[in-house]
């Protein structure tokens, strides 16, 4: 190998390192970020139902000021990419994408979407070769929602709330008829689901207490 070559893979090797390292600068942010989002969060256990979209609204301009993080992301991604580098922050994308899903669920009782996710976190189309949800982030950051969903169904009975319950059930089996029709072939992602399926027992278990002791309003 002579000495220009080696000159060569140096600066290759130096570029690279430092590429990553600016990506990790901005990765700890976006930890920073989502660590408060879902501290923020966890207080739904404790919170009336009443109280809980005021508790939702707190957590409205950290969770779009992860655009500023996604952005930077995408100007340091080289084109096409996006693979290549998607594993140092998708953790972090996923807790965002749980906390973009339970605050629309939570408020307006509706599942979010790829694209309504990707807009609150303000990544763009024209990025979808350097920052973008992938399909498996997606859904990894919905079941997690299940899971957080699940323990509200206990604590909101706790709290002497009895129709949250029945509308947690209602919803989770929904999506969990959505799952079951996807082809998850990624080994993560399908023990990941079947972890719904002890959700949904968690949820069902808690629905057949409510319905036994007659606790749910007449309509």
């Amino acid at each position: 190998m002579d000495q220009q070559s080696l000159e060569n893979l140096n600066q290759m090797l130096d570029h690279e390192s430092d590429l990553r390292e600016r990506i990790r600068e901005q990765v700890n942010e976006f930890d920073k970020k989502t660590r408060t989002i879902s501290g923020i969060l966890s207080k739904i256990h404790s919170t009336p139902s009443v109280a809980i979209p005021s508790l939702i609204e707190t957590i409205q301009a950290p969770l779009h000021s992860c655009g500023e993080i996604t952005a930077a992301l995408a100007s340091l991604i080289p084109p096409n990419q996006f693979w290549r580098w998607k594993d140092m922050w998708c953790n972090s994308l996923r807790s965002a994408i749980f906390a973009a899903a339970l605050s629309l669920y939570l408020t307006k009782g509706t599942l979010i979407s790829l694209q309504g996710t990707s807009e609150i976190l303000g990544i763009q189309d024209e990025w979808k070769d350097r920052v973008a949800i992938s399909a498996e982030d997606y859904l990894h950051g919905l079941i997690t929602m299940v899971n957080e969903l699940s323990r509200l169904a206990v604590n909101a009975v706790i709290l002497g709330d009895f129709e949250q319950p029945l509308r947690i059930s209602a919803f989770v089996k929904g999506l969990f008829v959505g799952f079951s029709m996807l082809n998850l072939k990624n080994d993560t992602l399908r023990r990941r689901f079947d972890s719904l399926k002890y959700d949904m027992k968690k949820i069902e278990e808690v629905v057949y207490d409510i319905s036994l002791r007659n606790l749910q309003t007449k309509h």
